[in-house]
């Protein structure tokens, strides 16, 4: 009888102490909103590994006129590259977050400044758009960029004639 009660009160104690992560819109916003504040800054400081943990092993980024960067290992190398070509200067502001269980879908307003030093094959540039990502609860607990989509809203460059 002494097992049973105490298998009872083991099985009633564990629940309790395990923390319950509220995964509502609210609280995934804010979780959501400092990761912006830090990739801001690590886009700004050139500090690929900081920012490369903010997304999933399996992430999609879709930047603008290129390929897509499948894969943190992808991204890591992109972005390793693109840090020596000058100064990346991000702004993001969360519009909206939909969240439910442990996926949660943001989406935003972006702004870049780009100053290229004279070895980058890009000239410098600055952009404004939108952008939509969807965020994934990992199972270390730490939410993580699966999908990146940011679309510009500045027109095209002209065609340049030849």
């Amino acid at each position: 009888m002494l097992r049973v009660l105490l298998a009872f009160l083991l099985a009633a104690a564990v629940p309790a102490c395990q923390r319950t992560v509220d995964t509502g819109p609210e609280a995934v916003r804010q979780i959501i909103e400092v990761h912006n504040i830090n990739a801001k800054r690590w886009y700004a400081a050139g500090h690929v590994d900081s920012l490369i943990a903010l997304f999933a092993e399996d992430v999609w980024q879709l930047p603008p006129n290129s390929a897509p960067l499948v894969g943190r290992d992808s991204l890591r190398s992109f972005w390793a590259t693109a840090m020596t070509w000058g100064r990346w200067e991000f702004d993001f502001s969360t519009q909206d977050v939909v969240a439910s269980d442990s996926l949660a879908v943001e989406r935003g307003r972006y702004t870049l400044k780009f100053t290229a030093t004279s070895q980058a094959p890009i000239p410098s540039v600055a952009d404004t758009g939108n952008y939509v990502v969807l965020w994934r609860q990992e199972p270390d607990g730490q939410w993580r960029a699966v999908w990146d989509a940011p679309v510009s809203t500045r027109p095209p460059a002209a065609p340049i004639n030849r």
